[in-house]
């Protein structure tokens, strides 16, 4: 079974007259529809767009797995775990809030930063918060999130390359760029297609093409 959700029916929150713009794809804040809370352990995706300057002050965030990718620019991290970064393009970043931890993310670079960041359930609460930052993930190389039961996979296509997509309970393919087909379905920046029992299928680039597919056990 495939669920398209297309880039302009996502909700649009932030503060644009602060800088920041985002598109959520699931219920978040004040946006709420119950029947689209989270897809399996996937609380969140929300695509977000901070100008220069802009950014979120230290807020909390606990027993949730959050992972970032940059699509453009440079992203400041820092947390009350210790932990200080730059995560720049084509770096994936996991916080791992655990029982509890503070944070903030800011664009303190010159041009516009645009991320996709992901929010997951973990299998068990608690523990102590972690960071993770893998720079310049490689197609060839998932990055396991085995905190939520799951796999974030990247991949990058040229125009007419075809990729297998993992066999799954579930799958969940967001396009970052260009645009690619999945189950006779085209999808385009911003598209994502949500998947149950996910068998036997690839996506196909109908231009040059990014993107990022989690495959999870439950």
């Amino acid at each position: 079974m495939i669920s398209v959700h297309r880039s302009e029916d996502r909700y649009r929150g932030g503060e644009p007259d602060a800088g920041i713009e985002t598109r959520h794809a699931l219920s978040f804040g004040p946006f709420y529809d119950p029947d689209n809370l989270r897809f399996g352990p996937i609380l969140a995706c929300n695509e977000e767009h901070l100008a220069a300057g802009a950014g979120f002050d230290e807020h909390p965030h606990s027993h949730t797995e959050i992972v970032t990718w940059v699509v453009e620019g440079e992203l400041t991290h820092r947390d009350s775990a210790g932990h200080s970064t730059v995560v720049r393009a084509g770096d994936v970043a996991h916080l791992r809030a655990a029982a509890g931890v503070r944070h903030v993310e800011r664009n303190d670079g010159p041009g516009p930063l645009t991320f996709l960041q992901m929010w997951l359930a973990p299998l068990e609460s608690g523990g102590e918060p972690s960071y993770t930052v893998v720079p310049g993930i490689a197609d060839s190389t998932p990055y396991a999130l085995p905190e939520a039961g799951a796999m974030l996979h990247v991949r990058r296509l040229a125009e007419g390359e075809r990729t297998a997509l993992p066999d799954a309970v579930r799958l969940y393919v967001h396009v970052v760029r260009g645009r690619v087909e999945v189950a006779g379905e085209e999808l385009g920046p911003g598209d994502a297609a949500r998947i149950t029992d996910a068998e036997g299928l690839e996506a196909v680039a109908v231009t040059e093409a990014e993107c990022v597919v989690w495959e999870m056990a439950r």
